[in-house]
């Protein structure tokens, strides 16, 4: 690797890091959690806020993200028709079921989350922009129940099963018993994986050409809603997805 990707794979990294921390942290923070001496990071972090992707306050000496990553957030989100087209969704749905309802899509072996809209009484604990391994999240769960068996091993077998809670499955043979129960199902149920106290149903967004654009979860704490009370609204889950299928492009 030459020296120039090996400073744009850094650069790359803390501006990965500084989305994690969206109020932002001192240099040394980044340094730590980037594993880079300290002063390649600062310099790092320098060169991205000269640039518009990080910003500094001379104040509390903290850097976070810039207002240039917002932008190219916001045109990729209308390119891929999630601008205008997934919020309406989850907010019928929201209204609907009375509970959170978000959005995800995959990226390699994680979710990324596009968009949420909270429930009246209570808001969860995903926000966009999120990340979780497909294995954590029903939203990741579904998308892999959606995915042709023959791609679901490979992603399995390249994941790092990282446990959230003490709840989260973390074998590759669970997690594919889960997969097999979704595609069975039509939607992937889970309790505490991702929070505790937590539990969500989610079901895969799916186009007309058999391309899997993500998921569609409705997320409730379980003093409000516990699997069948959940279960209960699985029309209006698959109502919203093919709502979805129907005006998002295949990418």
């Amino acid at each position: 690797m030459s020296v120039g990707s090996s400073t744009l794979t850094k650069g790359l990294g803390l501006l990965r890091l500084l989305s994690q921390h969206p109020h932002g942290a001192p240099a040394a923070v980044f340094a730590r959690e980037a594993g880079l001496p300290f002063s390649t990071a600062y310099r790092l972090l320098n060169t991205l806020t000269d640039a518009g992707y990080a910003e500094f306050d001379p104040t509390t000496k903290h850097y976070r993200i810039g207002l240039a990553v917002f932008e190219m957030s916001q045109k990729v989100s209308s390119a891929r028709g999630y601008d205008g087209s997934v919020m309406p969704v989850l907010k019928t749905l929201s209204a609907a079921t009375n509970e959170s309802c978000l959005f995800s899509v995959r990226d390699g072996y994680e979710t990324v989350t596009i968009h949420t809209v909270d429930g009246p009484e209570f808001r969860q604990t995903t926000d966009p922009g999120d990340r979780l391994s497909l294995h954590v999240s029903s939203m990741g769960k579904a998308i892999l129940a959606a995915l042709p068996e023959a791609q679901v091993q490979p992603l399995v077998s390249g994941m790092q099963f990282a446990a959230h809670t003490e709840h989260t499955i973390v074998e590759p043979e669970r997690l594919l018993e889960q997969v097999a129960d979704g595609r069975r199902d039509g939607y992937v149920y889970q309790r505490e994986e991702v929070d505790l106290g937590m539990n969500a149903i989610a079901k895969a967004v799916v186009g007309p050409t058999g391309a899997v654009l993500g998921a569609i979860a409705i997320a409730a704490p379980l003093f409000r809603a516990d699997k069948e009370q959940l279960l209960a609204h699985r029309e209006a889950l698959t109502e919203a997805t093919q709502r979805l299928a129907a005006t998002l492009p295949a990418v």
